[in-house]
């Protein structure tokens, strides 16, 4: 069982930064492949990256290629997603994910069996 705890949501200008924190709690964190998720309103829950859980594979989707990068620290059991280049198109509730047996290819929701609450994340133009 994986409890997860998103943090670091905010409001920012078109251009700005942002860095997402989720602060997992359970010993085998380590094993588990991590994602971020997003969902904007009205709109469907979206694959953002996923990172495996050794740190050594991730995986983008297009519309944030180059401009985020997923990172994990397994031993203060957190996975971070530090957003640049932000556009007003990025606004959406991001969700963490966590699943023991997701490879790092798997972009589904479905693919997931632990999710945060979620933090909101607002560009303005």
């Amino acid at each position: 069982q994986v409890q997860l705890v998103e943090s670091g949501g905010g409001l920012v200008q078109a251009g700005g930064s942002l860095r997402l924190s989720c602060a997992a709690s359970g010993r085998t964190f380590s094993r588990y492949t991590m994602g971020w998720f997003r969902q904007a309103p009205g709109k469907e829950r979206e694959f953002v990256t996923t990172i495996s859980w050794s740190g050594d594979n991730t995986y983008y989707a297009d519309s944030v290629k180059g401009r985020f990068t997923i990172s994990r620290d397994n031993a203060k059991n957190t996975v971070y997603l530090q957003m640049n280049s932000l556009k007003p198109e990025d606004t959406a509730v991001y969700y963490c994910a966590a699943d023991p047996q997701a490879s790092v290819w798997n972009r589904r929701v479905y693919d997931y069996d632990y999710w945060g609450q979620g933090t909101q994340v607002t560009v303005s133009s």
